[in-house]
């Protein structure tokens, strides 16, 4: 290997898009690790967060290895662990608390908040509970190759987003992991991750996009 190429800090190459002093004081709660939220918590593991809240009740299923990014070796065992396990595998110095339950009004969230649940009325009732003790909302919802990420982090986009949580009978999309594949969920938590670090670089974040990958399609608001 040449030598000229080696370098002992990892984060070198992100050092202009991601503020690490200020991600050092963020702790983000990743609430739901299926589809999406598995792929934001290995990248907010990769950018290096320093304290990782998973909050899950589900376990490991065949079906997720194809479309959640999990391994053979995790199937029957909580969604939570085996994603604790591969963050450590990234970087064994961050902090993960795993949380092998659904979401209660009595866990303490951090700063930033990565909602990735299935329904519309489990978001709306975590966003009435957790939504007013952070700083950093962040939405994501996909269906097979449609993907939406909603962001709140000042008082207009908080207003906006909580006129999204509609009921659920009206969820036309249905559930998000109804129908999915990991590029989608990949990159679904590319544009969640991205929202994050404009946030931590003081800069605006879009409140609603949507990227229709079958229709090839843009929308950002």
């Amino acid at each position: 290997m040449n030598s000229l190429n080696v370098t002992t800090d990892r984060f070198l190459r992100q050092s202009d898009l991601i503020p690490a002093e200020r991600l050092s004081q963020i702790t983000a709660t990743v609430i739901g690790v299926g589809a999406i939220g598995r792929q934001v918590a290995l990248q907010l593991a990769a950018i290096g967060t320093p304290r990782i809240q998973l909050v899950d009740f589900d376990t490991v299923e065949l079906t997720n290895i194809t479309t959640q990014g999990y391994r053979r070796q995790d199937l029957g065992q909580s969604k939570v662990d085996a994603t604790t396990r591969a963050i450590q595998e990234l970087d064994e110095s961050i902090q993960v608390l795993s949380i092998s339950d659904r979401y209660r009004v009595s866990v303490p969230v951090g700063e930033a908040v990565f909602c990735c649940v299935d329904s519309i009325s489990d978001r709306a009732a975590i966003w009435r509970s957790a939504g007013k003790h952070c700083d950093f909302w962040c939405d994501g919802r996909m269906q097979g190759e449609v993907m939406r990420v909603l962001t709140a982090s000042d008082p207009l986009s908080r207003k906006q987003y909580a006129e999204t949580l509609f009921p659920q009978q009206e969820a036309h999309q249905g559930s998000c992991t109804a129908q999915g594949t990991i590029y989608t969920a990949n990159m679904a938590a590319g544009l969640i991750v991205h929202s994050f670090g404009r946030w931590l670089r003081g800069l605006a974040c879009s409140r609603n996009m949507m990227l229709n990958l079958l229709a090839m399609e843009l929308n950002i608001e």
